[in-house]
This record gives C-alpha cells, structure tokens and sequence, in this order.
C-alpha cells in the first residue's frame, strides 16, 4: 500500500470517526441544547399548559438548526404567533392510551390485562431529533404524558406482568435495562436524553430477584456484569472521599461510614419543567444553580416533590435534597450490594463475593446506626452536613422492612408509628404533611403500599399489612368502578383520586396496575371490593 493510500485511508478514517462521535453528540443533545432561544421562548410563554409536552415534540420537518434559523427570521414580525409557528413545525405527542376504552363492567384484571400492549412501546430507532432514547425491546411505559420507560416505576409494572403471564415484557424490559447501563453507564430517569443526568431509585438489583424467582439463578450469573456496573455508578469517588464530606451521589459521614444521597449531573432547570423551576430559584434567596441541583436531585428520589427535602417542609424554594441520606436509597443499595455477592458467589468469584458482603453488612450497620430514629419510632433521612438525622415520619420508613435491613423490634416500632400516623381510610399516606406537592398527604401511591404490605407480611405484621391491602385495592376499585380508570396516585384520606403537583392527574397507569394485579393475587377476596 502506497504512502498516499495510508495516508487517505488515515484521514477517512479520521473522518468516519469524528462523523460518528458527531452524530452521537447530536443524538444525546436535549431539547435546550438543539433549540436554544425556541425552546427557552416555548417553555417560558407557556406555549402548552405542560411543560413536558414540547420536549417530547419531533420535527415536523427540517433539522432543529433550520426551524431555529426560520423561528429566529420570524420572531420580529408583529403579527408572529409563536404556537402557531410551533404547531406548524412539530409534531405533538398525545397522551398514552388516551384511545383506549374501557369494557364496561369489565373484571379490573382483565382490564389491566388488556392495558399491557396499549403501554407497550416497540424497540428500535426514534425519529429523527426525538428527545427519546431508542430502545433494542419492547417496553411498557407508565401511560398520560409519559410515553418512555421509567426506572423505578418498571419495578412495580414487572410485579402485576409476572401475574399476567406477560413474561415476555419482563424479560424485554429488564435486557433493556442492562443496554442503557451498558450504553450510558447508569440507568436513567428514563429513555430520554434530558433524564440521561440522573438516575432513580436503583430496582435493578430487585428486578434481577423477581426474574430468577420465575426462571432460575442463571439471570444473576447473566446480569452480574450490569449489577457491578450500576453499583460502580453509584458509588463514584467513594474512595477518596474525607469525612464529613460528598462526591456525587456518595456521603462519608463525620464518623466515617459510608452511605449514599440522590444527585443530578447538571444545575440548570429541568427541561421538562423548565418554567416550574425558574420559578422557584426566582422565589429563593439561594443561587439559582443550588436549588436546580436539589430540585433535579428531588427527581433522582422519585418523589418529585415532598416536604421531605424542604427545609421548612411547606415551601419548595427551601429544597434541599443533597443535603440527606435517605433511607429508602440506602436499603435499595444494599440489596443492591446482596445481590451482587449472590450473583458472585454462583459466578465462581469468592472475592468479590466476601467484597460485597462486607460493604452490605457495613452499610446495614450504618443505617442501624444513624437512620433509625427511636425517638420517631422510625426509620428517617438523615442530615449529614449536621450530623443529625431528621425527625419526619415518612413511608419511606417501610423500605428497611421490605429490603431486611431492619430488626424484629424496629418492625413492631414502625408498624405502631404506621398506624399512629400514615394508615388512613385508604391505604398509608406518603407523610404526614399537606403541601399541595404531590409526595405528601392525603396522597397514596402504589409502590409505598406494596412495600409497606410486603414489608410487613415479611416480619410477621400480617393483619396490618391486610389492612393495608384492604383499604389500597377498596378505592382503586371504587375509583375504576366509577371512572373506568386506573390512576397515577390516589387520595388515601377522602373520596377523590390523587391531586397536587406539577401536572394533571395520569391515567394509564403502569405502575398502579402492576400494584394492584400482584395485591389480588396475593388477597383474591379482595377483587369483589367488599
């Protein structure tokens, strides 16, 4: 081969290479990123009543620099009208399943049973500029405004597939799992180029647990290479942490244990809530940078938002998510931690093993130690800037008793505590503070109330997770007898569905369904709703 054609050969392959880096850079850019002014004049006007609707939107036709040029060329105009510029370039999205109808009369698990292919999306490749990360397997999405697959909701849309025999979609969406880990390093928020920054609560470990119950151990030895990689991802810039001191998503306390907080990569505004957000540093004597870190880091947790990360526990500008250790995190990296030494063990690899026995049982120690609050009778989140742990009672006090990390005594503790101050007419309540945030009271939620039951059916409180399940499964029928729907949350105090937040109340509703269709296999008396 001559120098010439080296030399060509060189440079081509330069070429492709900066070609396809290129492309992925554009692939991974989020809405903000590829319509700059468009998108902070769309968000900020209030073009759609949701701010999650105009993220979602794919070019009508033309590249995102082309629509931004013409809107650029337009804007000046008196008569510009900037939704009609927007409808005429974008093709909106609709809400999932909003053509389903119900059959009236309908057994409720037949009705969930049919609601799996209409959440169902199909794998491979997105439009061009979509905001949506393509996914190698079919997937079932919550439903409403959501139309992607989200991390820790799949969990418990997993529980109510298994009882429907949909095997299929569990196994799809956990391999789908393992490429985003494989392709992004973590598992994000969702497939979604603005959720790539965060994560959510880590349930890959127990979706691993749920398969393997139905299919055998081989799944851990499968996923082991995943498993590590997730808890690598979590665990980032732990060794070389000092006391009293965070890096990402992990703390070392002053007294030098090591445990875990929600995090975000970015400090700006959330695109899909852009103009919520703005508003809120607008409303806070902080730099706006810190709160949109806390606020982003609210939506790692899942529970975006709750008095649990305020600071004065009402208003939202005092967020402060970064700033806790929270116990339901901390039990699911645990698991986390369990399952890996498992899936080692039967892998062959005694090191790695006996590693991660010692990091669980090291982190079990520290939860015991500075998350079990005694004088709350419950497991709460703990400040590790002060060094003290926080005094309210939240549902997140079950996941200790559903991960085993919590002793026979703390069980009989936090069930009083759960009966004193969460259990209402319809199921527990998230806290006992009312907001108007949707993470708070009278607000109940699926997967807290499968928790919780399970939890308290593992350590022996069996009559009151009955009367849990009892009172969860009685309204979801009531409202469905009613509506014909299955909502994204309910009101476990009055007689109307679930409220507050930034959005509408969803119905769809992937991880509802999933709740309900394992409770009634667990509790079959309870499907007539008496």
């Amino acid at each position: 081969m001559t120098q010439l054609n080296l030399s060509l050969r060189f440079v081509l392959i330069f070429f492709f290479a900066f070609a396809a880096r290129a492309n992925d850079s554009l692939h991974l850019a989020t809405p903000a990123e590829l319509y700059g002014e468009l998108f902070v004049q769309v968000q900020t006007n209030a073009v759609f009543p949701d701010s999650k609707t105009f993220v979602d939107a794919v070019p009508r036709n033309g590249t995102p620099a082309q629509i931004l040029e013409a809107f650029q060329g337009e804007q000046a105009r008196a008569d510009f009208d900037l939704a009609a510029f927007v409808t005429r370039h974008f093709v909106i999205p609709r809400p999932i399943g909003a053509e389903f109808q119900t059959e009236r009369g309908a057994d409720v698990r037949e009705h969930i049973d049919r609601l799996w292919d209409v959440l169902a999306r199909a794998p491979g490749a997105q439009p061009m500029f979509s905001s949506r990360l393509p996914l190698p397997h079919r997937y079932v999405v919550p439903g409403g405004r959501f139309g992607e697959i989200y991390y820790w909701d799949s969990y418990f849309t997993m529980l109510g597939l298994e009882q429907s025999g949909r095997y299929d979609l569990t196994d799809a969406m956990i391999a789908n799992f393992a490429f985003l880990i494989d392709q992004y390093g973590h598992i994000p928020n969702g497939n979604r180029t603005y959720y790539l920054s965060r994560s959510q609560p880590p349930f890959f470990a127990a979706m691993i647990e749920l398969a393997a119950a139905r299919a055998g151990e081989e799944v851990y030895r499968k996923y082991l290479p995943q498993l590590r990689r997730e808890y690598a991802f979590w665990m980032e810039g732990a060794q070389t942490l000092q006391p009293g001191s965070a890096h990402r998503r992990v703390v070392r306390l002053a007294s030098g244990e090591i445990l875990n907080r929600y995090w975000d990569d970015r400090d700006t505004p959330r695109e899909e809530s852009y103009r919520e957000d703005v508003a809120t540093a607008q409303g806070s004597d902080r730099p706006a940078s810190e709160v949109y870190r806390n606020l982003r880091a609210a939506a790692e947790s899942g529970w975006d938002f709750s008095s649990r990360w305020l600071a004065d526990r009402k208003t939202l500008a005092t967020i402060r998510t970064i700033e806790l250790v929270p116990v339901d995190l901390n039990s699911l990296l645990y698991r986390l931690e369990r399952t890996i030494a498992h899936a080692c063990g039967l892998s062959e690899q005694p090191a790695c093993a006996n590693e991660m026995r010692q990091r669980a049982d090291e982190r079990k120690a520290a939860m015991l130690r500075h998350l079990w609050n005694e004088e709350a009778g419950a497991f709460t989140d703990y400040d590790w800037r002060a060094s003290k742990p926080m005094q309210q009672v939240t549902a997140a006090t079950v996941y200790p008793l559903y991960f085993d990390v919590a002793t026979r005594e703390q069980a009989r503790a936090i069930a009083t505590t759960v009966r004193e101050q969460l259990l209402k007419p319809h199921g527990i309540a998230t806290t006992t503070e009312r907001t108007g945030q949707q993470w708070d009271a009278p607000n109940g939620w699926a997967p807290l109330q499968w928790l919780a039951i399970r939890g308290f059916e593992r350590y022996g409180e069996k009559a009151l997770a009955g009367t849990i399940a009892q009172r969860w499964v009685g309204k979801n029928l009531a409202v469905f007898r009613t509506t014909g729907k299955l909502v994204e949350k309910y009101d476990v105090v009055g007689n109307e569905a679930g409220g507050g937040g930034e959005y509408p109340l969803q119905d769809g509703f992937g991880w509802t369904n999933g709740v309900l269709r394992a409770l009634l296999a667990r509790y079959p008396s309870l499907a007539s709703g008496s």
